[in-house]
Parts: structure tokens; sequence; C-alpha cells
């Protein structure tokens, strides 16, 4: 990388993304990598950066980050354990703190489907057994576990023991009458070894070792002889836990050395993780997007500048290469030009970093193999440099650099000099730098380069909106259509008085009045062009929003109205099925009382018929609404002695028995007779031969049903003469009703009194053509056969 690229780097400040990119890593040597990133200049290395990039950014949103904390450098520490030294405790649980790391990524990634960094996790290799063995053995930085050896354990008991022994003889001295010549009721340690504290006067009072004397001089801290042994004990199994622990350090830092070549790669592939995984977290921190690749144009759809703050930058479509190579931005200062040129340069060095650009993923950025950018004020007083100097010495070195693979970027192209032949500079520099094969972005003020971007193939103008409504920038770029400096406008907004302002205008030439007023047109009429076009887009989102709702609608009314049709043919099916099934039941019951009617009395008869047809209301109730109301039937002549007329309320046929002299009709239906008016009936003219076939059947059938109903016997035993007579008398009426010719009546034989009751009320009876007492077999005496009229 040249020196001229390093510094385009710094002036484009990719340094400031990649602090916000170490800022997202975890590991101190992960930060360090992501300040370190430089931009590929091979085209598969990019794509694949980039795949790592988007692989992580998905893991990210699925599973969360994976650990990384806890992992310090290991190398020095391992490469120190295989040439045999032994490791601190410190050294060790940071060994094991990369084990653990590992073992966790290999669980975090393992069982991911094949992507850009799922042979990374694969490639981990944690060692368990290790790890376990380390924070098994060492508690903290400063102690050992009990648990770490056999021997360990042993020697510490036996510590443990002696003190509480040397304790208990120190207690004892603390509670004796000697405990007056000591300064305080403590036990205390000095030099290693326990001890208590005893007056300078009474020194000689307790035989014993003097380790300490206070800085005042009254107080000897002395071993008393009852505890020099236990204290020497003390000493020995300190020494021999010392050794022990040495011993169990070295054991672990040669195990650790043994696999020191995997440690050392799970340690890499970590960072590598560390350094990927911040890649996607800045990804989604900004909402970036994983941009197409290619080797010929940039092609950018909603771009943003990375390091202002994404929720306000204006987002701006930028292209160049594929219908242009050069693109020559016009506008007021302040209005956006420089921040434009450098969101272009800083965007194509980030996707060549492998990091993800803040734009639409439709995007497609270039890889070239430098980007060279003459940006900002270098004027220098220790070189002698002027503004116009420091430009023209980046641009030299810019130019002998620059070649097919190469992005240039000029900010205020020929500024510094005299403007004509500034412009004709700048002109001539970018004819140079095409010349080359390299691709250009330059912003400018001077008119000549307006004019020459739009009558030069392959060169294009662009544009910084200003709003000249609110004088005021409005930061988006606007391509094919060169813009204006707008400097007396901005002036105006910034306070310089009128008359000034007027000067000016009057001194520019005519020429220039004209090319400037064309621009001023072209821009009002590509803002209200614009305009048009967002309330066309509106409208027809309106639009297409409307024609869904209706679809929605409609659909949704068809599928409601499938439903109800759905609903109620279920409801009239189950209603059908619940009639047949009332039908069905009644007909059986019929049938069983036919079956059965020798058996039943006639109560029982009529209420089972009452049911049955109790069945069949219910059923027809459960259809639900209204019965539809009969029409009224037309009129008809009035009615003559042996006419045939329906009862309109009735819905039943009669015949005309007289007719009174007030119209009022005496009419025979079936055995009753009843009366009413003319207005009442109506007169049922000749049938056809169908209708009295009808007739006939549907009689023929009410004949059958009620002889099904009606029992063609009585049985009257058991009861009194009264009882009797008035059972008989409803069987009798019941017959007649059911049309029965003969029917049977049981009386038994028993005194005589029913049967010659039965008998009396026969003689006189209306309906009994005549009777007889029963014959052989039909029970003779006991029991009057009757024939009906």
């Amino acid at each position: 990388m040249s020196e001229l690229f390093e510094k385009s780097i710094q002036t484009l400040e990719l340094p400031r993304v990649l602090e916000l990119l170490a800022g997202c890593a975890v590991t101190d040597e992960g930060k360090q990598r992501c300040l370190d990133l430089r931009p590929k200049t091979d085209r598969d290395d990019v794509e694949r950066a980039q795949q790592e990039t988007s692989a992580a950014v998905k893991m990210l949103i699925v599973r969360g980050t994976p650990g990384f904390s806890g992992i310090k450098p290991v190398s020095a520490s391992l490469q120190r354990a295989d040439m045999g030294g032994s490791l601190s405790t410190r050294e060790l649980l940071d060994i094991a703190a990369v084990l653990r790391c590992a073992r966790g990524a290999g669980e975090y990634g393992g069982s991911e489907e094949k992507t850009a960094i799922s042979h990374l996790f694969r490639a981990l290799t944690p060692n368990r057994f290790l790890e376990e063995k380390i924070t098994g053995s060492i508690v903290g930085e400063e102690e050992i576990a009990d648990s770490a050896s056999p021997e360990l354990a042993s020697i510490r008991r036996h510590m443990r023991a002696t003190e509480a022994k040397v304790r208990d003889i120190l207690q004892k001295l603390i509670s004796s009458n000697q405990s007056k010549y000591l300064q305080e009721s403590i036990i205390t340690i000095r030099s290693d070894r326990y001890v208590v504290p005893v007056k300078s006067e009474h020194k000689n009072a307790i035989p014993g070792l003097v380790h300490d004397v206070s800085s005042s001089g009254s107080t000897f801290f002395i071993e008393p002889m009852g505890v020099v042994k236990a204290n020497n004990e003390l000493r020995e199994l300190a020494a021999k836990e010392k050794k022990e622990i040495e011993r169990i350090l070295a054991e672990l830092s040669a195990e650790c050395a043994t696999h020191k070549e995997d440690i050392l790669e799970d340690y890499r592939l970590l960072i590598w993780l560390d350094e990927i995984f911040a890649r996607a977290q800045l990804s989604v921190k900004l909402g970036c997007s994983e941009p197409k690749l290619s080797d010929k144009y940039l092609h950018l759809r909603g771009a943003k500048h990375p390091l202002l703050d994404q929720k306000k930058a204006v987002a701006n479509d930028l292209e160049l290469g594929e219908h242009f190579d050069t693109l020559v931005v016009t506008g007021p200062n302040t209005g956006g030009k420089t921040v434009t040129l450098k969101t272009i340069g800083l965007i194509t060095l980030m996707a060549q970093c492998g990091l993800h650009i803040p734009a639409k993923d439709d995007s497609t950025v270039r890889i070239y193999e430098r980007v060279l950018a003459d940006i900002g004020d270098e004027q220098s007083i220790a070189q002698s440099l002027s503004t116009f100097s420091s430009h023209m010495t980046n641009i030299v070195g810019i130019l002998e650099e620059a070649d097919s693979d190469t992005l240039i970027l000029f900010d205020e192209l020929g500024a510094g000099t005299d403007p004509v032949e500034g412009a004709a500079l700048a002109a001539a520099i970018i004819e140079s730098a095409r010349g080359l094969g390299a691709q250009v972005c330059a912003t400018t003020h001077y008119a000549e380069l307006k004019v020459y971007a739009m009558t030069t193939a392959g060169v294009e103008n662009a544009s910084c909106e200003f709003n000249v409504e609110t004088l005021a920038p409005t930061y988006r770029l606007v391509l094919g259509i060169p813009g204006k400096s707008n400097a007396f406008a901005i002036s105006r907004r910034l306070g310089l008085p009128e008359y000034i302002i007027e000067k000016a205008a009057a001194r520019l030439d005519a020429e220039n009045v004209r090319f400037e007023d064309v621009l001023t047109r072209l821009d009002q009429q590509r803002q209200e062009m614009e305009k048009e076009r967002e309330a066309a887009k509106r409208l027809k989102l309106e639009m297409e929003q409307s024609a869904s709702k209706a679809r929605e609608y409609r659909a949704k009314l068809e599928a409601e109205r499938a439903k109800v049709v759905e609903k109620a043919q279920a409801e009239a099916r189950a209603i059908i099925e619940e009639a047949r099934a009332a039908s069905d039941l009644a007909l059986s019951e019929l049938k069983e009382i036919k079956k059965r009617q020798d058996k039943l009395d006639w109560q029982q008869v009529n209420d089972t018929r009452a049911e049955a047809r109790r069945l069949l209301n219910e059923a027809e109730r459960n259809i639900g609404g209204s019965a539809p109301e009969r029409e009224a039937p037309p009129p008809t002549r009035p009615a003559v002695v042996g006419d045939t007329v329906e009862l309109v309320s009735m819905g039943t046929r009669a015949t005309v028995l007289s007719v009174n002299k007030d119209g009022v009709l005496q009419l025979q239906a079936g055995i009753l007779k009843i009366t009413a008016k003319q207005d009442e009936v109506r007169v049922v003219e000749g049938e056809t031969k169908a209708q009295r076939e009808a007739k006939r059947i549907i009689t023929r059938a009410q004949h059958t049903l009620r002889t099904a109903a009606v029992p063609s016997q009585v049985d009257l035993r058991g009861m009194m003469t009264d009882e009797a007579v008035a059972v008989l008398e409803r069987f009798l009426d019941t017959a007649m009703m059911g049309k029965l010719e003969t029917v049977t009546i049981i009386h038994g034989k028993g005194t005589g009194a029913v049967r010659t009751a039965v008998r009396t009320y026969l003689k006189r009876s209306r309906y009994v053509k005549s009777f007889r007492p029963g014959r052989y077999g039909e029970g003779e005496d006991g029991v009057t056969v009757v024939e009906l009229k």
C-alpha cells in the first residue's frame, strides 16, 4: 500500500469507522485487529470477508453474541511452558479461559449449516479435561484448591490440626492466671509463628522466644516454649505445601505445553471470530447491508455517510463507471458536495475491508486497487505551501499512481488560483486522469466545468439540491443537472446588504447571467417534476392500497357468504334429519300401537299419538322463522246447496246442506255439522282427474292413519256401570272418527250388570247399526260385537 493511498485512507476518515468497529470487539487483540484492518484489493478476498460478516449478522440476530470475554494473550506463556518453565496461577487461568471460550464458541456455532464462518467454529479444538483440571486445581490467582492433589489435601489437613493444637495451647495460657502478664488477651502471628503480646516488664514471666517488639517497646511478642515444637511442625508443613504447589503448577504447565499448538490455534480462531462478529455488530448498529461486488462500476442506492447520525443523514443514490466514468458535482457551499465525495470513497473502503455499507441491499461497489483523494486544505507555512500548492502537490502524486483500477476524488479542483486558469487546469487534470483509465469524482464551483461535463461524453453533471424558498440546502444529490453556487442567495440569507448583492449581480457578464438563469429554470422544473412524480407515486400507492383493500373486502364477503350458505345448508340438513327422525319415530310408534292395540287402552293410544304430533311440531318449529302467510284466495260465486266449499281459515272442505235466509250456510264436514258465512268459504269447482286421484290417496292415507291409531275393542271389566258407560261412549266416538265398521266390547260375564248396562246403551246409540253376543272363540256372552253405521 502506497503512502498516498494510506494518506487518502486517513483523509476519508476510515480510521474513525475502524474505531467504531473496535468498540464492538471484546478482546484486546480483537480490537487491535479491527484497528489494523485495511482495504483488500482481491475480489475473492473481499467477497469472502463480506460473506463472513453476513453469516455473523444472521447468527447474531438468531442466537445473540458468542462469549469472547476473558480471552487474554497466551502465546508467551505457552512458549515458556514448552521450554520447561512453570506457569503462574494467573497464566494457567488465562489458558483455561481460552479453552472455556473455545468450548462455548464450538457449542454456539458447531451445529450451524455450512456458511462462510462455520469452518472456523468446527476448527476449534476445546480441551474440557485440561480446562476443568486447571479450574478445579486453581481457585483464584492466589489460591490452590485442596483437591489439586491428594498429597496437598493431606498436608493441609495436618496443618489445620497443628494450628488448632497451637491455638488451643495459647488459649489455655490466655485463660490462666498468666493472662495478667499479657498486654492483650489475643493470639497473633510474627514471622509466620503464633505468639502472644507480653508486657515488657513481665517478659521473663513467660519463658519463650521473642520474635518482635512493638515500636514503643512496651510489648514483647513471645512464642511460649510450649508451642515451639508445634510451630516448628507448622513451618515444615508449610514448606511441604509450597513444594507440592510448585509440583502441581509444573504438572499443569507441562500438560498445557503438550497441547500448545491446539490452544494457540483456538486463540487465533477466537480472535478472528471476535473481529468478524464486531463487523456484524457494527452492521446491525448502523443498519448496513451487504453490497454486491463489481469490477467495473459503483452503484449505491440510499447511501449515507457512516459517521453521520443515521437517523438524520440524507440518503442519496450515487453511481460511477456504468454510464459515465467521471462525475462533476456542483452546488452551494455547505450543500454537501464534500460529504458526497467522502461518502463514495469511505463506503468503497469499508466494503473492501469486509464491512457492510450504510446503503440499500441492491447497492453495488467496485473493487479498486487504490482510492486516492485530494480533499481539504493542507496549506503549510513550514513547507511554504499555499492552498493551491498543497492541492497541486497531491494531484501530482495522484496522477503518478493512477491507473485503470483507481478511484480519484478531487475536492474543489482548481481552486485557490485565478478562476479562468483554475477551470482550464481542472478540465485538463480530469482529462488526464480519464486518459489513464481512472474513474473520477470531482467537486467544483466553476461554470466552465459544468459546461465541460454537459458537452463531454462519459462525464456527467450532478448537483447538491438547494431549496430556493427556504434558501437552505437539502443535501440531496441530483444526477444529470449542474448546480448553482447560489452565492447571492446564501449571502442574502446570512445578512449581506441588498445593495451590495445588486452591485455584484450587475458585474456579472450577460453570458454568465443567461447560463445561471438556465440552470435556475432547469432546477425549478426538476423540483416541480420531482414533486409531481412523488404525488403520482403516492396516488399510485393509494390506488394500489385501495384496490388491495377492495379485493380483501370482496374476498372476505365471499368467504362470509360461503360460510352463511354452508351454515344454512347444514342447519337445513339437520332440521330435515330431525324431522325425518321425528316422522320415522311417529310412524314406528303408530305401527307399534297397531300391533299392540289388543293390549293398550284408548287413553294410552291418544297420549302416544299426541307425543308423536308434539315431536313433529317441535321439528317444524326448529326450522325457525315464521311460516309464510297464506295469500287470500280469489273470491268465488255464492255457494248453493250441494256445492263443495273450502273453509278459508281451516283449509277444510265441506258440503253445503242448506242456505238460510240471512245467507248463513249449513255445512257437513265429515261427521261434523257446522255453520259459516259466505265470505268465510270459497266454492271448489270441478276437480281435475289428478286432483281427484290425489284426494283419494290422501283420504286413504288418512283412513289408514286413523285406523292404525284407533283400537277395535275396549275392555270394561272391573268398572262400575256408570264408569263403563262413560268409557263406552268415548270409545264409540273414537271408533266413528276412525271409521271402524266393527268393534268388540269386553264386559265379562260376572253378575251381568255391566253387560246389561252396555247393551241398554247400545240400543239407544245413534252410532250402532246392530250388535250381538260373542260367538264361540270370541268370548261368548262375555263380549258384545257391535256393527257401526
